[in-house]
Parts: C-alpha cells; structure tokens; sequence
C-alpha cells in the first residue's frame, strides 16, 4: 500500500521573501562588524572563475566519454 504524504516546507522553505531578506542581512551586518567578511580581490574572483570552468569541463568531457 503506497501512502502519499504532503511535505510541507520547512526552515527557509517555509518563511516569506521578506523575512529570509532580514536574516540574510543580519548575517552580513554581523560579519562585516566582527571583519570576518570575505571581500574578493579581481584576482581572487578570477581564479576561482578559472577553477569552476576547468571543473565544469572536465565533467563535460567525463560524460561525453560515457556515452560514446
């Protein structure tokens, strides 16, 4: 016997727009004023950019040798 159930959201899910905008905010008003937020210099932003375009690739490649 199968029984379908409901899943309702839960946490995030379930809170309005508004809401998960106000604590996302505290979040980053709280790290900027201890300074531990994480500002991304050209230079960082460009290798990480390199390193998921090389993972991305490599995935692609992986799967198309699959399926030949």
């Amino acid at each position: 016997m199968i029984v379908e159930t409901t899943k309702r959201p839960r946490g995030l899910a379930a809170m309005s727009p508004e809401r998960r905008r106000e604590i996302a905010s505290k979040g980053g008003r709280t790290s900027q004023a201890r300074g531990t937020a994480h500002q991304w210099t050209a230079e960082e932003a460009s290798a990480a950019g390199k390193k998921g375009s090389a993972r991305y690739a490599l995935r692609r490649a992986e799967a198309q040798g699959a399926a030949q």
